[in-house]
């Protein structure tokens, strides 16, 4: 009985599979240190949003008693709410420090969509099945022969009217 799982990985695609799983296994290592990364410059986002809605929302509190009150006050208040927000976030996403963040930010997420891709190609190389890629290739493939075809069909069509 103990032979059994070793027997199992030796054939079909638990051998691929097996022969590839340290392939796999460095990948997901590197995806947790991405993942770190992403982490931190995902709370330092979320930081940096939170603390601009706290700045704005101080604002727009110190300026609501100098708005009338009067029939217009819930328009006066959203000019002052949405002019408040407008000038301070627009001043965080102008800022370098948020568009430092928010590159990295980006950054480690195409790096996380990297490994997930090669261990899906992986994985799916082990199952003998097509990868992301070679199915984009084919699909490009299609749509150029279905233009073509298109192509073909009009001028057909053309020559036909042409006859006639």
């Amino acid at each position: 009985m103990t032979s059994k799982p070793q027997a199992l990985t030796s054939i079909g695609p638990m051998r691929a599979f097996a022969t590839n799983s340290k392939k796999i296994t460095t990948e997901l290592i590197e995806i947790n240190e991405k993942l770190l990364d992403f982490n931190k410059f995902l709370t330092e986002y979320y930081k940096q949003l939170a603390e601009t809605w706290n700045v704005a929302q101080k604002k727009v509190s110190q300026k609501i008693p100098e708005i009338p009150h009067d029939a217009e006050q819930i328009e006066a208040y959203k000019r002052v709410w949405v002019e408040m927000f407008d000038n301070d976030f627009t001043e965080l996403f102008d800022s370098e420090k948020f568009g430092d963040n928010y590159g990295k930010l980006v950054s480690m997420e195409l790096e996380l969509t990297k490994h997930w891709t090669n261990i899906s190609n992986v994985i799916l190389q082990a199952a003998n099945l097509p990868s992301k890629e070679e199915i984009d290739e084919v699909y490009k493939e299609l749509h150029a022969l279905k233009k073509r075809v298109t192509r073909l069909e009009i001028d057909t069509k053309k020559k036909k009217d042409e006859k006639t």
